[in-house]
């Protein structure tokens, strides 16, 4: 009867111990896959030693945001863990779908040799004001690329038709020029940002504003949509970078480098979403870390203002411009310059973006160039436009 009782209890022991083992098993198991999928987003970017702990502006509770209500600056809902588990899902969908596409590019993508004999074949003219000109922001639709969208000088965001040379939308509110544009790539919404402060959200078929986002003080100088189509990542002069829900128009969180105490001039998310590059008016680019919220790398070497930066959809490559007639290539990975294109003297760039399979880089400004990637040669140099070049964007599988 004892051993009875003996073998009754080390029974239930072990079976006590293999259900914490698997327990265990389970919790290290899904441990390790964020912790993979957050190396892998991150691009394998390790803190750097030294680098100061930015400044978060402390989360208040909010009020509700009506259509097309301004948010007050101290109010910031903050990230909350249904919001990170939902950057960190959608990051890990689309490392998960670059590993599939591999070093491949799409057979439809236009050939170097192609691409090399492209000529303008279009001019418009009239989208805005004649007395205040100049087109300052310039964006593609993703869905639709004959959408064309467009901030002003004067103050006006346009939704243009290239195919039917008709124009959309003129969406009118800021009080100031309009320096940055961006197409929602699945909804009917536009945003813009302006040096009036503000970050509108606009419903294209109502020609109306949606939504007033109030994140900073100053001058709104970089806007980015987040992979999710959820959020929206913002920079300014007023030296800090903002993360706001587009649905609401709250500012989820605000943080700045006072370390730096400089202007942000740009701001752009990786493709993933978790990490992003912000550009400063002292030549430095810095790398964050999305849900952390902290300052992970740095990159100096350039001389002026950073003017434009871009990841490459490889996932691993960062270009970035500044007043000093140069384009600097980094390698996330390696956290290092392994190519600059140094540019005619007084060469200026205000515009960079690489295509959506990762193949070729364009710049704008005192002309259009377009290289090849890996060579890193010059395939197309357009000199049409009279003055600078605001922006550049490539067609689907660059066709245009």
């Amino acid at each position: 009867f004892t051993l009875r009782q003996q073998l009754q209890t080390t029974r239930q022991e072990l079976s006590h111990a293999l259900y914490q083992h698997d327990a265990a098993c389970r919790v290290i198991a899904r441990l390790t896959k964020e912790v993979t999928a957050a190396r892998e987003a991150l691009a394998t970017l390790k803190p750097q030693a030294g680098l100061i702990v930015p400044q978060t502006v402390p989360s208040a509770q909010p009020k509700r945001a009506g259509t097309g209500e301004a948010m007050d600056l101290g109010e910031l809902a903050g990230m909350t863990p249904e919001i990170i588990q939902k950057l960190q899902d959608k990051a890990t969908v689309l490392t998960t779908e670059r590993k599939k596409r591999g070093k491949t590019v799409p057979e439809e993508l236009v050939k170097p040799e192609e691409l090399s004999k492209y000529r303008q074949v279009a001019s418009h003219v009239g989208l805005h004001s004649a007395s205040i000109p100049g087109i300052l922001a310039l964006d593609l639709c993703p869905s639709d690329t004959n959408k064309i969208l467009t901030g002003g000088a004067d103050k006006n965001v346009i939704v243009f038709d290239k195919s039917s040379e008709q124009i959309l939308a003129t969406l009118k509110g800021h009080s100031k020029k309009v320096t940055s544009v961006v197409f929602h790539p699945s909804q009917e919404l536009v945003f813009s940002a302006s040096p009036d402060a503000t970050i509108r959200i606009w419903s294209v078929p109502n020609a109306s504003c949606v939504q007033v986002v109030r994140a900073h003080e100053g001058s709104v100088t970089g806007l980015s949509l987040h992979a999710t189509g959820d959020y929206l990542l913002s920079s300014s002069d007023d030296q800090y970078w903002a993360f706001s829900d587009i649905q609401t128009g709250r500012v989820l969180t605000k943080v700045t480098d006072e370390s730096s105490g400089c202007a942000l001039t740009c701001a752009q998310f990786h493709p993933d979403g978790l990490i992003f590059g912000t550009g400063t008016m002292d030549s430095q680019i810095k790398i964050w870390d999305l849900k952390e919220r902290t300052n992970v790398a740095n990159f100096p070497g350039h001389s002026g203002p950073i003017t434009s930066i871009a990841f490459s959809e490889n996932g691993y490559y960062l270009a970035t411009a500044a007043d000093d007639s140069s384009v600097k290539l980094w390698d996330l990975r390696k956290l290092k310059n392994f190519k600059t294109l140094q540019l005619d003297n007084n060469f200026e760039v205000k515009s960079l973006i690489f295509d959506q399979s990762g193949t070729y880089l364009a710049l704008g400004g005192t002309d259009v160039q377009i290289y090849i990637c890996k060579q890193w040669t010059e395939i197309l140099h357009f000199t049409e436009h009279s003055g600078l070049t605001t922006g550049v964007a490539f067609g689907h599988h660059a066709k245009f």
